[in-house]
């Protein structure tokens, strides 16, 4: 059996089944890189060693290593540190990524090599002059000349953003980063004392509020670590391996290759932290395979997409905001991962039964066991990537050593892996591998350093908590009102923005309201991630369907509003666990079992109803009949699934009650149309 010459193939064809699925060669180096400069050795050179410094400091600060301390009398402090964080990574970005889409990509211009020295060189000054910086309140009396050299490192952050974000995220950050100069102009509800523009950007540069404030802190304590050992996995084989597993066990069954993008789509997402580059690696096997059984080339792209953006939110690794929320939050990041444990699992189970009724209500089978690996070769072939999540989230959990853990998983995975003859890494890859990593690398913390300029610009005109008390007097102190304002707005920023981005900027401005009307913390942040990811599946830019259709080779708008069908459920989730908390595993067990149960039952419902099947039901039939008792099923899937208690003021039989009683004419309605279809084509 031979490899699949393209990443467009589905499952490797031919009579030898214990062979690993596979995609072409060039894949990882096609996904992962493609969007970044080829400059040339001597680049590829520069940002290998500066990717391999970065990852060096992170180590010396993570494990307290103190290596600084053979040229300093003291130890790094914080601020010097993510200074020199800022320079090597923000460096990069003008080395890897092009000014615009013309610019040339097999070298790096003047311009951006006079970006690049002068990023690393004013990073450089700031880091010398670290603990003077902290111990006089440069934030608030920096020399004259050291205000002229932050305005010059502001605009060096805004072109970064720019290059990593998008011009989205130039025109807001430089529109609400200015804030504090123009504040006094503002109408009176959201107007201040104003700063010069010189000590504006001297708070920005300088104090711990803004540049170096929580975006890059979360970047430069916790998310680092968890970047390479994400894109370990996928150079080492672990996206492989996980896709292999996912064909194992589900390749054969009913619908089979659908359920395989579920599966593989929602762990290898937790690595990769990026729903467009999760479907252009796992849906370049599972789209094809899905058509290949039957299913149409939009409701493929759909049910790939929706898997892709799933994947996000699953933990154990998730993407950058689940960081950047921990600390907003002020609790670990394994906190947030177990908070998001409960609504990932629901919304893949929703997936999970939409497809397995699309696939009984469509004669779709799955593909024939000798075209598909053995889970004994899978397993045999790539047990360590189990090992070695095993011992992140041990690390994570049990030993409670966030920063240290993800170092320590991917020190043992490059290790045990130079064993595996099928995945060892060659010199020639582990550099396309840290270059790759380079790259996410510094056009996160791009990202981040700019978006951290939000933060700080609010924080200096003192607006947070005056937008707090006006959003809550705007809604009239209506808890309902504020979720529909927050959901409306993350979804609109997701589009122009990163998730990261939407959600760093409703974190400072919204969060603070819901909580403040009585809403639970933990529910409210995710509330607000949950709603940025949705713009990746959701018309008009729904760039994650987008891609798909481009891998199903179908139209990229039906596809989208194909990919909110499937996806429905995720639409409602955000909104449960923020009427009950106990979808995030917050509150007596009891009630957790209980919300859980009810959510699942509800879930099933809606699928039926989406698809037309119900499980021991059959086919819902069609005609007026069925469509009245479908969505009859769906309004009684989502109030049941909906938790009793806490918001909604209902208590569990209350609800469920008033659930059966909506289900269950849509139940005998159906069911009724059924039997008359059956009878009908019987006759």
């Amino acid at each position: 059996m031979s490899e699949p010459s393209a990443p467009s193939q589905g499952p490797n064809q031919g009579d030898d089944a214990n062979r690993p699925i596979t995609t072409s060669s060039g894949e990882i180096d096609d996904v992962e890189v493609a969007r970044y400069r080829k400059p040339g050795q001597f680049w590829t050179t520069v940002a290998f060693v500066l990717t391999i410094i970065a990852t060096c400091l992170a180590i010396n600060e993570m494990f307290q290593i103190g290596f600084f301390t053979l040229f300093l009398e003291h130890k790094l402090v914080q601020n010097q540190y993510i200074y020199l964080l800022v320079g090597v990574m923000v460096s990069m970005i003008f080395v890897f990524m092009p000014a615009y889409k013309s610019a040339p990509r097999d070298r790096v211009p003047w311009y951006d090599l006079i970006l690049f020295c002068l990023t690393l060189g004013l990073t450089s000054y700031f880091t010398y002059y670290g603990l003077e910086i902290l111990e006089e309140s440069w934030e608030y009396n920096a020399p004259d000349y050291a205000k002229y050299i932050a305005v010059v490192l502001w605009a060096v952050i805004l072109e970064a953003g720019r290059r990593a974000g998008g011009i989205a995220v130039l025109v807001i950050v430089t529109i609400v980063s200015l804030y504090p100069v123009y504040v006094h102009l503002m109408p009176e509800v959201i107007s201040g004392v104003n700063q010069t523009f010189l000590d504006t950007a001297a708070y920005h540069v300088y104090s711990e509020e803004s540049l170096l404030g929580i975006p890059m802190q979360a970047f430069a304590m916790l998310f680092f670590g968890f970047l390479l050992f994400g894109n370990a996995l996928v150079y080492t084989g672990g996206g492989q391996f996980f896709i292999n597993l996912a064909f194992a066990l589900l390749g054969h069954v009913r619908g089979g290759p659908a359920k395989v993008a579920i599966f593989s789509s929602g762990l290898f997402g937790s690595m990769s932290g990026g729903p467009i580059t999760n479907v252009l690696t796992t849906g370049a096997l599972t789209i094809p395979a899905m058509k290949s059984i039957g299913v149409r080339a939009k409701t493929a792209g759909a049910i790939e997409a929706c898997a892709s953006t799933g994947g996000t939110m699953m933990p154990p690794i998730m993407g950058a905001t689940a960081f950047v929320m921990a600390d907003f939050l002020e609790v670990s990041y394994v906190t947030v991962a177990v908070a998001a444990i409960v609504p990932s699992l629901l919304y893949y189970i929703g997936l999970f039964m939409q497809i397995d009724a699309y696939s009984a209500q469509n004669g779709l089978q799955g593909l024939p066991k000798d075209e598909l690996p053995s889970l004994w070769a899978v397993f045999k072939d790539g047990w360590y990537y189990i090992a070695v999540f095993s011992l992140l989230v041990f690390m994570l959990v049990f030993l409670k050593r966030e920063a240290h853990a993800p170092f320590y998983a991917t020190a043992l995975l490059l290790i045990i892996n130079q064993f595996n003859k099928n995945h060892r890494l060659s010199w020639a890859t582990f550099k396309q591998y840290i270059y790759a990593t380079g790259g996410l690398l510094a056009e996160l913390a791009g990202l981040l350093a700019a978006v951290g300029l939000i933060v700080g610009a609010l924080q200096a005109t003192g607006m947070t908590g005056t937008l707090t008390n006006d959003l809550v007097f705007l809604a009239g102190g209506a808890p309902l009102v504020l979720l529909i304002m927050g959901a409306l707005t993350s979804f609109v920023l997701g589009i122009g923005m990163t998730v990261t981005a939407a959600y760093i900027f409703l974190a400072i401005i919204l969060a603070p309201a819901l909580i403040k009307v009585g809403l639970d913390p933990m529910s409210v942040h995710m509330f607000l991630l949950y709603w940025g990811m949705l713009s990746f599946i959701t018309p008009p830019v729904a760039l994650a369907a987008f891609a798909a259709a481009s891998v199903a080779k179908c139209g990229p708008m039906e596809t989208g509003f194909e990919a909110m069908r499937i996806g429905t459920v995720i639409y409602f989730i955000p909104f449960f666990f923020v009427f009950n908390p106990a979808l995030l595993l917050q509150g007596e067990a009891g009630e957790i079992v209980i919300v859980i149960t009810t959510a699942l039952i509800g879930i099933l419902l809606v699928s039926a109803g989406l698809q037309g099947w119900l499980i021991g039901l059959g086919s819902l039939g069609k005609g007026l009949l069925s469509w009245i008792g479908r969505l009859s099923l769906i309004a009684g899937g989502l109030t049941l699934a909906a938790p009793g208690g806490g918001m909604i003021g209902l208590g569990h039989l209350e609800l469920g009650a008033i659930a059966v009683a909506i289900a269950a004419p849509g139940i005998f309605l159906a069911w009724l149309s059924g039997t008359k279809g059956a009878a009908t084509a019987s006759g």
